[in-house]
């Protein structure tokens, strides 16, 4: 087995009462499979949908879910226990296990050993959609996410009660990756607890994600495979780092990250226009693949076939969002980090672009065909600034977000 984070990771999971809980039994087996030590604590609500034995067999350690057990308790357990972690994952983490935490409550095993870890807490909320959108859950989330808990998911669908919306706890693998983000940003960060130490407090990022959409007609559009997925994982990392994130992004199917300003558009004079609202700021990374052109006159009713044959399309070019960025000597960011997506002369063509834009850092990759960069989990890139290129192996877009986000707080603290 390849080592990863993963590998040698201790991970307390505390398992909140809804009917999600029979979804972290797979979550325990998939850790496992990583070579993962799993300890498990359960509330008493989680016992009514899964059983301490399910959770205890595939973890392969005995469940915890007493406070006053004379056991584990004549031992201190619940400091024990949320000492000897890792990483500390409520999942899932109910409305009301969300509102405990947020007000400091330690009235049970679960919430007593989370208020005495002094490890980083990584959270995935599943309820009904109306109580997640409640404004008092919002406002537990704000809470947690500024005394440093992270968040992963929800996402949206279909649920149990017949409604549909966000509330869907996360898939396994969207929190194993989830995982695997906090484990690794360990060497990024020196301390969990406070995320005001982190390396981008205080510093506003703007990033730009996933394609926009050029409108031909009502029905059909000019567009580009990008999934947003690269460009979502730098928010989500700059976040990570304690940044105020402002996230521009155009039309995904990816649930916005939770704690980042998300301005959903879908041209690209609409996204220009959200960028330049979103000014000042300290860094700004356009990792969107904006359309470079247009329709230069969008019909107003869907373009019918008809004995005239295909239609005629004449197209303008779009806003150059990354150029007018640097080239703006009243609001340009500190650093400016662009993207090259090639299909050949990645390196070469990339560097031609860092000077041709004037940007900081360019990060390039390969779009040519049978590259998984589209769409893809991972990314192989190249880091080119002035200087040259430095090549990334291949990795994950969750670790090449990292990487970018800990090469920016580098350059940040160059221009203090």
């Amino acid at each position: 087995m390849t080592a990863t984070p993963l590998s040698s990771a201790r991970i307390l999971l505390v398992v909140g009462g809804g009917i999600a809980a029979y979804k972290s039994l797979e979550l325990i087996r998939r850790l496992r499979d990583h070579g993962t030590t799993v300890r498990v604590v359960m509330t008493a609500a989680a016992k009514h949908f899964i059983t301490p034995l399910s959770a205890a067999t595939l973890s392969g350690e005995p469940v915890r879910d007493e406070l006053f057990s004379l056991t584990d308790e004549s031992l201190i357990g619940h400091i024990e226990l949320s000492r000897a972690a890792d990483l500390v994952v409520v999942a899932p983490a109910t409305a009301n296990l969300l509102a405990r935490m947020a007000g400091g409550l330690a009235d049970d095993l679960a919430t007593t050993l989370l208020l005495a870890t002094d490890k980083r807490t990584l959270v995935a909320p599943a309820m009904n959609v109306r109580m997640w959108e409640h404004a008092a859950t919002q406002r537990n989330v704000e809470r947690l996410k500024a005394d440093g808990v992270l968040f992963v998911g929800p996402e949206a669908g279909p649920m149990a009660c017949g409604e549909f919306g966000p509330g869907r706890l996360a898939e396994p693998p969207a929190i194993i990756e989830a995982i695997e983000r906090a484990l690794a940003a360990g060497a990024l960060l020196d301390d969990w607890r406070p995320r005001s130490r982190g390396p981008l407090s205080g510093r506003h990022v703007i990033v730009t994600s996933g394609p926009t959409y050029e409108p031909i007609d009502p029905v059909r559009f000019l567009g580009n495979r990008s999934s947003g997925r690269q460009g979502h994982a730098i928010a989500q990392a700059a976040l990570s780092a304690d940044a105020r994130v402002t996230l521009v992004s155009g039309p995904v199917s990816l649930p916005d990250p939770i704690g980042a300003t998300v301005i959903h558009v879908e041209t690209a004079v609409e996204m220009r226009a959200a960028v330049e609202a979103a000014l000042p700021a300290d860094a700004f990374i356009g990792a969107a693949a904006v359309a470079d052109w247009r329709v230069e006159t969008v019909a107003g009713a869907k373009i019918k076939k008809g004995d005239r044959g295909s239609p005629t399309v004449r197209l303008v070019e779009n806003p150059d969002i990354l150029a007018e960025i640097c080239n703006n000597k009243a609001s340009r960011p500190a650093v400016v980090i662009g993207f090259a997506a090639e299909t050949e002369d990645v390196a070469a063509n990339a560097s031609a672009k860092l000077h041709r834009k004037g940007c900081d850092l360019i990060v390039a990759n390969s779009v040519a065909k049978g590259t998984s960069t589209f769409g893809g989990a991972t990314n192989q890139v190249q880091l080119i600034d002035a200087k040259g290129a430095e090549s990334w192996p291949s990795m994950s877009k969750a670790d090449v977000a990292d990487r970018i986000i800990r090469r920016l707080a580098v350059e940040l603290s160059k221009r203090q």
